[in-house]
């Protein structure tokens, strides 16, 4: 494929510093680009990087002092978003996958007693489980009161168990686990522990995205309920009865426990783990590796185990990384103290004498 800068500058109403007849190729990260490629930089880590990439051409901020001639640039206000809208128009591979592979079996009998609904335009890969009826064949059970909507690809060896509703625009990625049941049990005066059923669902909507090995349980009664324009990486637990709020993005190994609801526009970084029955409100920004374990009710950003406000958090771990010191300097002031008492006793002995 080859696109000339103008056009790519067009599409992401940028402004060209360079050659705007330059034929772009490829794209790459700015590190490993080379003649040919077209690179971006939006992150002032990376801003090291902009001396010596090999790329043709660069997407910038408007604002990024550009200091070679040797190579054009595209300045536009977000680079990242100009890329993926770059992306998304030229360099989006076409899938060569469509309609239901050979090695998944739809019951036509369940289809047209209307216990499945599929839209149009669905994926379904290989080795996919979809339903929990007893029927298989290849290795596979499809549909039992499962709704999947129009423009949805399911990757290859999926379980989606039964009553669960997908919704239109659904991208679910390989390995993923969708309504097996809670974890849930209880034990008995012996304190043996005896499972209780697991009766609800899982309700998915529109434009969702799941990553690989990603689980989701189906709720104790009602619904487990992911919704729309969540984006979930792989390896994310989430658990029986919880709610995701729309356009909330969930990085990997993060951990989600049973009936906690996750507000609007929300982003959990990896390895988050939140217990269960809490409530996240709106627009809240949970960092990487941080554990909560009450509600937040409070936009903002937060860190830590247990997690605080972002700011007190990292007050909180200077003071920590500064704990040999403060150790050092008690020892110190010990001393000091000791000495001063030491040298006023003495004194006042004298006095006394």
């Amino acid at each position: 494929m080859e696109i000339k800068v103008s056009q790519l500058a067009e599409l992401v109403n940028g402004e060209i510093d360079g050659n705007p007849n330059l034929t772009i190729t490829n794209l790459a990260g700015i590190v490993e680009a080379k003649n040919g490629d077209l690179t971006f930089l939006y992150l002032p880590a990376y801003e090291k990087y902009f001396k010596t990439t090999k790329a043709s051409a660069i997407i910038i901020k408007h604002d990024f002092p550009k200091i070679r001639k040797d190579i054009t640039a595209i300045k536009a206000k977000e680079p990242d978003k100009a890329l993926a809208k770059i992306i998304v128009t030229y360099f989006t591979p076409e899938l060569k996958i469509t309609g239901i592979d050979k090695t998944a079996y739809v019951d036509v009998n369940a289809v047209i007693g209307k216990k499945v609904t599929l839209g149009k335009n669905v994926v379904i890969s290989a080795g996919c489980k979809i339903g929990n009826n007893s029927k298989i064949l290849h290795n596979t059970v499809l549909l039992d009161n499962v709704e999947i909507g129009s423009d949805t690809l399911i990757y290859q060896n999926i379980s989606i168990r039964e009553n669960t509703k997908i919704g239109n625009n659904v991208i679910i990625h390989s390995g993923t686990v969708i309504g097996s049941d809670g974890f849930g049990f209880n034990p008995d005066e012996k304190g043996i522990y005896h499972k209780v059923p697991q009766i609800g669902n899982v309700i998915i909507e529109d434009d969702v995205e799941l990553g690989s090995n990603v689980s989701i349980d189906r709720a104790a009664i009602g619904s487990t309920i992911i919704k729309r324009g969540v984006k979930i990486d792989n390896l994310v637990q989430i658990a029986h009865n919880v709610a995701i709020g729309e356009d909330t993005v969930i990085a990997a190994q993060t951990g989600i426990s049973g009936s906690t609801k996750i507000g609007n526009h929300c982003i959990l970084a990896g390895q988050v783990g939140i217990i269960g029955h809490l409530d996240i409100t709106d627009n809240v920004i949970i960092m990487a590796q941080s554990g909560i374990s009450k509600s937040i009710k409070k936009p903002g950003k937060y860190f830590g185990y247990p997690a605080k406000d972002l700011h007190t958090a990292l007050r909180l771990e200077a003071h920590i990384r500064n704990l040999p010191d403060y150790a050092e300097k008690i020892k110190s002031l010990e001393k000091e103290i000791k000495s001063f008492k030491e040298m006023l006793n003495k004194k006042n002995n004298q006095n006394l004498e």
